[in-house]
């Protein structure tokens, strides 16, 4: 039997892009209500009744969403120039050697606009 999971976690951050030009809204400081999912996908024994234990992946991003909360993004390491395509592959490059079942991580910018990474 094949599944899909995913968890939802939510951080408040401020940024600024510089990879945009000086004129350009995004180059300033503002902030988000940001939203990540993480899916994990794969096949499991009907007997056992679940993929993996939902606590685990809660514990595994626990540390990235204490990492991002109420943070200036361009001050995390690794997230200098953190577009909602950085900080899907941060999340990823992070997550993936704890969670080998990650097919993919989703970050939510804005309420109309968000980043979809599958890995490498």
């Amino acid at each position: 039997m094949h599944v899909r999971l995913s968890k939802t976690f939510g951080f408040e951050s401020a940024h600024w892009l510089p990879c945009f030009p000086p004129e350009h809204p995004c180059r300033r400081m503002h902030g988000h209500s940001f939203r990540a999912e993480v899916v994990v996908e794969g096949s499991f024994d009907p007997k056992q009744g679940y993929l993996i234990d939902l606590n685990d992946l809660t514990a595994a991003t626990l540390p990235l969403e204490q990492a991002l909360d109420h943070r200036c993004l361009n001050e995390v390491p690794g997230l200098d120039n953190p577009t909602s395509e950085m900080i899907a592959k941060w999340i990823w490059d992070r997550l993936k050697p704890v969670m080998p079942l990650l097919t993919e991580v989703i970050v939510q910018e804005t309420c109309t606009s968000r980043c979809s990474y599958r890995g490498t």
